[in-house]
């Protein structure tokens, strides 16, 4: 019974922790660079890319996906790939939003240089507003979290939820500002729960 405690016990701490930690995010978010980050996905002449390794890729997938319901072209670009041909794909009207919690990740840093000789907009998500990855930027976003929800504050848990509920406000931002409507939802989301839902509020 006291294993049953401490899982739930464990559980609502790190539930508590993490939600403690995305509320923070309306408070120490810059709103300039959030403002800048919409401008330039909104305004863009090309595609989303976005890039990313580990917990930061699923982050990175996450936000394609979301910015593609809403009618944003995105993709994922693989950072093994990107230096084996895939990086053909970028064009100077694209942008790529590099994420990287630490701004140091090697597998980015390899097609960095790249990706300036190709003229697109890079755009850097990180806590590491002076690392190698950040200074390289046309613009940083600073993600930051206090706290990670394990013992040893080292698993990307808080501040993959972090980057993942800043472009969670950002997609909502744009949906508002170039007025999204049901209609259009509906012809991205057919299927599913919310194209039921949609359906019907349409009839």
């Amino acid at each position: 019974m006291s294993g049953v405690v401490n899982t739930r016990s464990s559980i609502k701490k790190t539930l508590e922790l993490e939600g403690s930690e995305i509320a923070r995010l309306s408070e120490y978010l810059d709103a300039e660079q959030i403002d800048g980050l919409v401008d330039i996905i909104m305004n863009r002449k090309g595609n989303i890319l976005l890039t990313g390794c580990g917990t930061s890729a699923m982050a990175a997938k996450k936000t394609m996906h979301t910015l593609n319901v809403i009618g944003v072209p995105a993709f994922f670009l693989n950072p093994a790939d990107a230096t084996n041909g895939s990086l053909g794909a970028v064009t100077q009207h694209d942008v790529v939003i590099i994420i990287s919690k630490g701004g140091t990740t090697r597998e980015l840093l390899a097609f960095a240089p790249n990706l300036q000789e190709k003229g697109c907009t890079i755009v850097t998500v990180t806590e590491k507003t002076t690392s190698p990855l950040a200074r390289i930027a046309d613009l940083i976003v600073n993600v930051h979290v206090d706290h990670e929800a394990d013992t040893f504050n080292m698993l990307a848990t808080t501040s993959t939820l972090g980057v993942i509920a800043t472009f969670d406000a950002v997609a909502i931002a744009i949906m508002e500002q170039s007025h999204f409507s049901k209609g259009q939802f509906l012809e991205n989301h057919p299927s599913g729960d919310v194209g039921d839902r949609l359906k019907e509020g349409k009839e």
